[in-house]
């Protein structure tokens, strides 16, 4: 990792911390992320993206022991959960049952909430330091193609932003994203 990106990691975890929206790249195009845990967090990132709270938002981790506070996993079959890990890490989000104490900010208005396990080197690292996964939402401005330069996202949310400074992955579209009780797509990646 050059001094550059080493710096910006700095800067994003300490923004994290101090609850506020970050953004990152991701497999296909940087994302908007915030501390789960954070409702105050949360609403900012609603509100920078002018996005309803009852459409529920994605969690992005580096690991599934990450996911496990937030997810209920009991709900699945062996076979459903080996064919769900089985695409992790990668660019798949899964829809599973969340925990009875994860909260409506997250989940909004289902008793589900989707989840992926990514491969992407920078998000691993980030969600490493940070102990935890990230609330995960493609940065753009309501109406504007999401970013997938550190530049475009500057120009959308403002130069001093904290973006961890990295490349995308090398897809075109973002996650794929499929029921894990159904195995049914959601949105095709």
């Amino acid at each position: 990792m050059n001094k550059e990106t080493e710096k910006s990691l700095n800067t994003v975890l300490e923004a994290l911390r101090g609850q506020h929206v970050i953004a990152y790249p991701t497999e296909a195009v940087f994302g908007l992320g915030c501390d789960p845990d954070s409702e105050q967090a949360v609403e900012a990132l609603l509100a920078l993206k002018k996005r309803p709270k009852d459409k529920g938002l994605i969690l992005i981790a580096d690991n599934y022991q990450q996911l496990l506070p937030y997810i209920d996993d009991s709900s699945l079959t062996e076979q459903q959960l080996a064919h769900v890990v089985s695409f992790w890490p990668g660019p798949v989000t899964w829809v599973m049952p969340a925990k009875s104490s994860t909260p409506d900010w997250l989940t909004g208005r289902f008793t589900s909430l989707a989840v992926r396990v990514t491969d992407h080197p920078l998000v691993k690292e980030l969600c490493q330091k940070f102990g935890k996964p990230l609330v995960s939402t493609s940065a753009n401005l309501n109406g504007q193609s999401p970013c997938r330069l550190s530049e475009e996202v500057r120009l959308q949310f403002g130069k001093d932003f904290p973006v961890l400074d990295g490349d995308v992955g090398g897809r075109d579209n973002p996650s794929e994203i499929r029921d894990a009780l159904t195995g049914n797509l959601i949105r095709q990646g």
